[in-house]
């Protein structure tokens, strides 16, 4: 089997891929170009993608192509009516980042509650040495205990987050994307209740027509003026441009992104304004990839082609 990786370099080059040389004749590349995508595939018989797109047009040419393996769990890269069509397996990867998700959300959300860029600053600054008192407190910051954090979509992460808040003493309450009624043990409120009572919020659901700009300059409006908001879902979800001006309008305390509308960022993305990390923390989508979560994307894949060419069916799409 021919088997082709578009991206390598999105699991990083300290994971190895080297298992999957043990499924066929592997060609790497480290990151591919859309113009690049239909050459490199050409004689492929197996492809591992994540982003690039496998689309009609890229596909055409590809006669060989039986199984679409991804380095992901989204699938939107590809077109699923082609392979249907043309009796192409796909593939994807689920579950693998959860605990990754959750350590990030937490990261952003305490490093912004405790102003820790501030007092990171104030000592490696001479400031602390410089002073007399053993102590310094310039930011107020609060007991997480018996706060409220509320949690935008109930999936897996939306769930072990909601689980370490509690642990932590919080209050948590919890919105559905889809105006799904369910019991999660913890309150359902509507989206307006949960901004309007929250002192954190976390957004955990998928960007579909429904959640374009959920957080926007209404929604925000809502929220209190000491809140944190922290985005680790998709960029999309959260109007960037919003966002930037209820920052600098001090209508909500402080934000922690991982995710952004258009990736990489633009130099033209209005949060790139705010220079202030004790306000804004920006990670670039990395928030899904501690090592472990990597190389589970790593084994997956692997197991994934390893069952299809045993003729078996293991996390198909179609």
């Amino acid at each position: 089997m021919n088997i082709v990786i578009l991206e390598r370099g999105t699991v990083g080059m300290d994971v190895s891929v080297d298992i999957l040389n043990e499924l066929g004749n592997v060609t790497v590349y480290e990151k591919s170009k859309v113009n690049q995508v239909s050459e490199r595939i050409r004689n492929a018989d197996i492809v591992i993608a994540n982003k690039m797109p496998l689309s009609r047009h890229t596909l055409k040419d590809a006669a060989n192509i039986k199984l679409i393996a991804q380095f992901a769990t989204g699938y939107d890269n590809i077109d699923i009516n082609y392979c249907r069509e043309h009796g192409i397996a796909v593939c994807n990867i689920s579950g693998y980042s959860t605990a990754s998700v959750v350590q990030h959300t937490f990261a952003l959300a305490l490093a912004l509650y405790e102003h820790l860029p501030y007092y990171d600053t104030y000592v490696k600054n001479g400031s602390w040495a410089a002073q007399e008192n053993f102590t310094h407190f310039h930011y107020t910051f609060n007991d997480l205990e018996n706060k409220t954090w509320g949690v935008i979509g109930m999936g897996n992460i939306g769930r072990k987050v909601a689980a370490v808040a509690s642990s932590l003493g919080c209050n948590v309450i919890w919105a559905s994307t889809s105006d799904t009624m369910r019991e999660e043990g913890y309150p359902q409120k509507t989206l307006e209740e949960l901004l309007k009572e929250c002192d954190i919020v976390s957004i955990h659901c998928p960007l579909n027509k429904s959640t374009k700009h959920l957080i926007n300059g209404d929604t925000l409006k809502l929220m209190k003026s000491s809140a944190i908001l922290v985005n680790v879902a998709r960029g999309g979800v959260v109007d960037n441009a919003a966002l930037t001006e209820a920052l600098n309008e001090n209508i909500i305390a402080a934000a922690g992104v991982d995710v952004v509308e258009g990736e990489p960022i633009s130099v033209n993305n209005p949060l790139n304004t705010i220079k202030d990390s004790n306000r804004l923390i920006i990670t670039p989508h990395m928030a899904w990839g501690s090592l472990e979560a990597r190389r589970r994307v790593v084994t997956e894949a692997y197991e994934n082609i390893a069952a299809f060419l045993r003729g078996e069916k293991r996390n198909r799409i179609i």
